[in-house]
């Protein structure tokens, strides 16, 4: 066998700077087929590709289980922010954020790392954005407020229709996903109890 045939070919150039082309990149790093790391995330190879083309936003128990069987903390996938954040203080220029790509998503993660019993983050859910599967969590408790969009959120197979103003709260252990309706960007702060990022 040549030595040519071992070497993986480099990745394509991507002009997307999201979700996908971070766990590619760390996959390559990783020098993981997507296979390995599907058998390791449980999930299929066609979800991680579409994942790391950034053709569908994975839900958080699926990106869980790709940053574990990429051994890395879900963490890493967001901005490194230009200025350092502070111990109880958040500054505008500090935020990481954690962009799912032009057709899904964007958070910015508004309370400080440290503080991990809860957690603040600005979300905009572009049009025909949606976060993905319907899940729940083992523990604690969602809320937020609407301030621009129509976010659709579905709870325990109810839909709800939340414009600006609007404000929600629920146990997290209800079964939930959210999504944009209609044609306006979603804008909205989301609290969650404990922090999942």
């Amino acid at each position: 066998m040549s030595d040519h045939a071992e070497i993986e070919p480099r990745p394509e150039i991507d002009r997307d700077e999201g979700l996908g082309r971070k766990l590619r990149l760390r996959r390559t790093i990783k020098r993981f087929s997507l296979q390995q790391v599907a058998d390791r995330a449980d999930i299929s190879v066609g979800l991680l590709s579409q994942i790391e083309r950034g053709l569908t936003t994975p839900s958080l128990r699926s990106l869980r289980q790709i940053c574990s069987a990429l051994d890395m903390p879900v963490g890493w996938l967001f901005d490194v922010p230009a200025s350092p954040q502070e111990d109880a203080v958040v500054r505008a220029g500090a935020r990481r954020t954690l962009d799912f790509g032009p057709r899904s998503m964007r958070k910015e993660l508004l309370s400080p790392d440290e503080v991990t019993g809860i957690q603040m983050m600005r979300i905009e859910i572009r049009p025909g954005g949606a976060w993905g599967e319907a899940s729940r969590n083992e523990s604690g408790a969602k809320c937020g407020i609407v301030t621009s969009g129509t976010l659709a959120l579905e709870l325990d197979g109810v839909v709800h229709m939340i414009g600006p103003g609007d404000s929600f709260a629920f146990e997290a252990t209800r079964l939930h996903r959210f999504w944009c309706e209609g044609h306006e960007t979603v804008d909205l702060l989301w609290v969650v109890a404990p922090a999942v990022y």
